[in-house]
């Protein structure tokens, strides 16, 4: 049986995904010539060819929407629960079984679906060289495309073992084709130590591949659209050097507080003035809302950096996670736990304490101290709150596509007998354009997966600057735009429960989690800061909602019990791998 863990065939290669998709991913920068139809040798003696071969590896980069079973990686966090009772997230993640089937395409598809995007890769840097230049093609393009390719597979190589790393652990690193009826194994026994894998192979491809990559100007081109350019290097260094230098990882890595901040400055002084936050709409959850939804190359969203581009949506795309109301599935349910995490409009926060997850601290009860003064009231949750709440969550008595949501029992989205009614008494808004429910759920609009966006950036900053002890100013001064754009009106720097480094270390936390919720930060995030027992451990809390009279009642409630423990930082190495490599799994796996 073939190692799969070094070797894909190149048919099975070229067979991923097809190229039409490839097509309504990336528009215009794609001919339709079958690829994966050609052999090795045919592909690679055609520029053209290559060109398709190449353009193909970007269906690795994955959508996180619904791609665990129809849930999403949230669900596998304190801020969301799926409403799929059996399938998902809820029958693996959330009862600590890392084997479903359920989940197979996060828990162990992940391993082959990135050796496969690897092997890709080698096979583009190891053959690109010696592909003969297309007659149409001057000299000085035929050399400039090949630097670009070359520079775009050295990222996306370094990115796909990343998102291995994320999972589980330091892998293999395998950076040239090997031959199939070769030997497999010599050189690819033993794992890499962290040093190893990240600072002494993924973060200087990073830094090697920027200059050869695209620059900003050319990359917006709309028929580069979703295309590798050199800022996106220089993001995913910020984001890779602020893990490194996070509690789980800084012992090992050596990368200290210090020179994440400066990898995050260093992106904001060469690229800051290319990007911002997305600021163009009217109010503040329309901001918050298109920061999300409107694309970089044709709707003028300067915010978003990295991207997986793809075509236009329509209702299919959106129905597993639409309310019941609406005619969709339920899907991904916010908890109570994200919701409490939002601060007041004023800029407040509505609660007495937070942890070092960012939450508020519940003290073995549903409801956690309000603070004095903030004007909070468990009655009426979600009222006078951080705007960015209602740009992402769907609460009781909001209107919203074609009516009014309403959880209340036996009512619009809580009907009775409906197995995918909301548990948690709340439903996602975040990545789902309403514009898609408009004439009988015949609209269309684009959804493009963020992988990386300057919020993001401004959080990285302020989160390392403050641990490597910059001022308490400087910090918040850092964080300061982006209360601004979700239309906060009060000032950090004026705010007395914001003085130790502690304090602002938790809300940082918190800011980060209400900020990115949804985009695939949390699971990683707690993993970083080693809290992951704490926060993915803790119940989930939902809310009932009752009428009397007049009154609307709302009951805090446990909506979801979890399991997380120690050996789930890590992923298993999926059996089969084991079984056929011998390779050493995870601690707590073997």
């Amino acid at each position: 049986m073939k190692k799969t863990i070094l070797y894909i065939a190149f048919g099975i290669t070229l067979a991923g995904p097809m190229l039409t998709s490839c097509e309504d991913m990336f528009g215009g920068f794609l001919d339709k010539q079958p690829s994966n139809e050609l052999t090795g040798k045919q592909t690679f003696s055609n520029w053209s060819t290559t060109t398709e071969f190449h353009f193909d590896t970007y269906n690795f980069l994955r959508h996180g929407a619904c791609r665990i079973g129809n849930s999403w990686m949230d669900a596998t966090t304190d801020l969301a629960e799926t409403s799929y009772s059996n399938a998902g997230t809820r029958v693996s993640f959330n009862i600590g079984n890392y084997y479903a089937g359920a989940a197979a395409s996060e828990l162990s598809d992940t391993w082959e679906h990135h050796y496969r995007a690897i092997r890709k890769c080698n096979m583009l840097l190891d053959t690109i060289d010696v592909v003969p230049k297309s007659i149409d093609l001057s000299d000085e393009k035929y050399e400039t495309d090949k630097l670009n390719y070359k520079s775009e597979s050295r990222f996306m190589r370094a990115y796909f073992y990343w998102e291995m790393f994320l999972r589980y652990g330091p892998v293999p690193i395998v950076t040239k084709v090997l031959d199939p009826n070769g030997d497999l194994f010599t050189g690819y026994e033993t794992r890499p130590s962290i040093k190893e894998y990240v600072i002494d192979f993924i973060l200087p491809e990073l830094k090697d591949c920027e200059q050869g990559l695209m620059d900003y100007e050319t990359g917006r081109k709309s028929q580069n659209s979703g295309r590798i350019s050199q800022p996106m290097a220089r993001a995913l260094y910020s984001r890779i050097m602020l893990y490194m230098a996070s509690d789980r990882f800084r012992s090992e890595s050596g990368i200290t507080w210090d020179e994440a901040a400066q990898a995050a400055k260093s992106f904001i002084d060469d690229y800051g003035s290319m990007y911002g936050l997305y600021t163009a709409e009217q109010s503040p959850i329309e901001n918050y809302t298109n920061a999300i939804l409107r694309n970089a190359h044709n709707e003028s969203n300067n915010e978003v950096i990295f991207w997986r581009n793809d075509a236009k949506f329509g209702w299919s795309a959106i129905s597993n996670d639409t309310p019941v109301g609406e005619g969709g599935n339920g899907g991904l349910c916010p908890s109570q736990n994200l919701v409490d995490m939002y601060d007041m409009v004023d800029g407040t926060s509505p609660f007495a304490q937070y942890d070092e997850t960012g939450a508020p601290v519940y003290n073995g009860t549903n409801t956690p101290a309000i603070a004095a003064g903030s004007g909070y009231d468990d009655s009426m949750p979600c009222e006078n709150r951080d705007p960015r709440l209602a740009a992402s969550i769907l609460y009781n008595g909001v209107e919203w596509g074609n009516g009014t949501i309403n959880v209340i029992k036996g009512q619009r989205d809580n009907p009775n007998g409906n197995a995918n009614a909301t548990p948690t008494g709340y439903y996602v808004r975040k990545y789902i354009p309403e514009s898609i429910l408009s004439v009988n759920h015949t609209g269309t609009s684009f959804r493009n997966w963020i992988i990386l966006r300057y919020a993001e950036i401004l959080l990285n900053y302020a989160e390392a600057l403050n641990e490597a002890g910059g001022s308490r100013e400087d910090v918040l001064n850092v964080l300061q735009p982006i209360r601004d754009r979700a239309g906060l009106t009060s000032k950090l720097t004026e705010r007395t429960d914001l003085r130790t480094q502690a304090e602002i270390r938790n809300f940082i936390r918190k800011e980060r989690t209400v900020e990115l919720a949804f985009e695939d930060h949390r699971a990683w995030d707690v993993r970083r800061w080693d809290v992951a027992e704490k926060a993915l451990a803790r119940p989930i809390y939902g809310i009932d909602v009752t009428q009397s009279g007049n009154r609307t009642i709302y009951t805090r409630k446990v909506a979801q019990e979890r399991i997380f423990t120690s050996k789930m930082y890590l992923y298993p190495i999926p059996e089969g791998e084991v079984w056929k490599t011998n390779i050493q799994n995870n601690p707590g796996w073997e």
